[in-house]
């Protein structure tokens, strides 16, 4: 009786999250969260390595930046916490804002988007035990298309606080306007909180991909991008757009989670109607959900393909 009354103690223990497993996943969210707020943000990238055989091969300048980034809470729930970032820019009596980049940090996330060049997103489904303790980040362009993703443990030791993925991507917006002799890059991301914000260090590999072919690495970049936190009140006109133009974004991530939600691999066209995405999306008069959801639609091949194999 003893030993069957262990057995079943046993099985329980492992079935119920510990007190110490909940304290962790709260303490990772906490971290996530320290990413909120109004930041001045300085974005370095220098070009370090390159091992192209082109003696006429110039690697990329230097870059650095400087910015004003309000960093929107738009959904903090058990296990999701979702932040919109938005850059403030031009004249501070009157300021411009910008929509820039979103992140989503998913606790024990199986379902992921890997890039593969070429617009392509491989669909990859995760086992339980693949995930245990992590945190998926998934980062989206402007127009909230998907970017790249990576998951990872939240590390808390010797009063740090940092997560560490590698993962496919594509190029920056620095780099593909002016870059075409490579299709993915290998970004080595941290994400570390500090005692004024938070740090962004990247160690990243230019790589050359060939379907059928090993990957090439033409260079290798180091980022380092600094997010220094200052009063709330100087993004204020950041936060008010927010407010004001919440409601339409929140369609566009409606649609864009029914699109992931067929869990298969994602193609994108590059324009329709010679017009990239975003600039669709941007315009005042695109408001409409309906609208929203069709112009969406319209970007994904791959649904495209399954329309006409189904015919």
């Amino acid at each position: 009786m003893i030993k069957k009354n262990l057995i079943v103690l046993i099985f329980a223990t492992l079935s119920i999250p510990t007190f110490a497993q909940q304290d962790k996943k709260e303490q990772d969210a906490n971290a996530i969260k320290e990413m909120c707020g109004c930041f001045e943000v300085t974005f370095n990238f220098a070009e370090t390595f390159n091992y192209s055989n082109d003696s006429l091969y110039k690697p990329s300048k230097s870059k650095v930046d400087k910015a004003l980034e309000w960093a929107q809470l738009v959904s903090d729930e058990d296990g999701k916490v979702v932040i919109q970032h938005l850059l403030q820019v031009g004249n501070p009596a009157k300021p411009m804002v910008v929509k820039h980049w979103r992140q989503d940090w998913l606790y024990e996330n199986t379902d992921l988007y890997t890039y593969n060049g070429d617009n392509h997103w491989n669909y990859e489904k995760k086992s339980d035990a693949d995930v245990a303790g992590q945190w998926t980040q998934k980062v989206y362009q402007v127009d909230d298309s998907p970017r790249y993703e990576g998951t990872a443990t939240w590390v808390h030791v010797d009063g740090k606080s940092f997560w560490e993925n590698t993962t496919p991507a594509p190029l920056p917006r620095r780099e593909y306007t002016t870059r075409g002799d490579y299709n993915i890059t290998m970004r080595g991301n941290r994400h570390e909180i500090t005692e004024n914000g938070w740090a962004h260090d990247q160690d990243n590999a230019k790589i050359i991909r060939k379907e059928g072919e090993e990957d090439v690495v033409l260079a290798k970049e180091k980022g380092y991008n600094t997010y220094v936190k200052v009063l709330d009140a100087r993004c204020q006109a950041a936060a008010d757009w927010w407010m004001k133009e919440q409601g339409k974004w929140a369609s566009v991530r409606n649609k864009w989670d029914e699109v992931f939600s067929r869990n298969q691999d994602l193609v994108l066209a590059e324009k329709v109607d010679n017009k990239v995405l975003y600039k669709h999306l941007f315009a005042d008069e695109m408001q409409k959900e309906k609208e929203i959801a069709e112009i969406i639609e319209s970007f994904v091949k791959t649904n495209q393909a399954e329309k006409v194999r189904s015919k």
